[in-house]
């Protein structure tokens, strides 16, 4: 029987921020293909989690291995490599907005570029294609030469969700997606991060305040509060009663 290796591990990881301690004693298996909601109230440790499994952060304590590597202890070229394996998508959106369209899709080559080949693109737009493609699939084609700056939130949503995709990673992490998005759109971006790791089978790890669309696009919650993992299971075995727990709310 053929045993698969989880993508990304936490071994025993707690996190500190001078006095404060973010995460504490956190030990999660995250496997290839899974659809994955942190859930928890602001403060609960979702976004140091991401940080943590994309190697933006070194864990005060414990493990963290990613790909097949212990975070802590690859070297700065390495850990680049691996990082570029993992696309993530930023609450806020980490784009620059006086630039068109197609520069902020193409910065998901970065990792892959020369710095020259970087430089020129900032001119004359490169891989043009590969952006169409892109933002094809995320529904906005015809914004490829727009200003940044004149989209929508939603749009703009898009675009970073575009320069993941030319990225083309085995994970996505997406911290807080639709947080300010209105409730259309929150679920058409929601849903269409789903059908993306349908199609291409990569992993998605999203941080959700909205229970209700965390239980509809993922097939697994981990629910955290003040830094611990109050539950880790099957979206379907999460009750009402476990997510009252989480966020202190008395049943109805």
């Amino acid at each position: 029987m053929t045993t698969i290796a989880p993508l990304f591990e936490l071994k025993h990881v707690s996190q500190r921020f001078g006095d404060c301690e973010a995460l504490t004693d956190v030990s999660l298996q995250l496997y290839p293909g899974e659809r994955i909601a942190l859930v928890g109230s602001s403060g609960a440790g979702k976004s140091t989690l991401l940080r943590l499994l994309n190697g933006t952060l070194s864990p005060t304590i414990g493990e963290v291995w990613a790909l097949g590597c212990n975070l802590n202890q690859l070297s700065p070229r390495r850990l680049r490599q691996v990082q570029r394996q993992i696309g993530t998508i930023y609450q806020q959106f980490h784009l620059i907005d006086t630039l068109r369209v197609v520069h902020n899709v193409n910065a998901g080559h970065l990792g892959r570029w020369s710095l020259p080949k970087a430089l020129l693109s900032l001119l004359l737009p490169l891989e043009v294609e590969t952006a169409v493609k892109a933002l094809a699939q995320v529904g906005i084609p015809d914004k490829l030469y727009a200003r940044t700056d004149r989209l929508s939130g939603g749009e703009q949503q898009r675009v970073a969700i575009a320069r993941v995709l030319v990225q083309n990673p085995l994970a996505i992490l997406a911290d807080e997606p639709i947080a300010s998005l209105d409730p259309e759109r929150s679920r058409e971006v929601m849903a269409l991060l789903r059908s993306l790791g349908e199609q291409a089978g990569q992993t998605l790890v999203v941080s959700l305040h909205d229970v209700a669309m965390a239980r509809h696009y993922c097939q697994r919650l981990i629910g955290l509060r003040q830094g611990r993992v109050v539950f880790d299971a099957a979206t379907e075995a999460v009750t009402a009663d476990m997510f009252n727990a989480l966020y202190q709310l008395e049943p109805q």
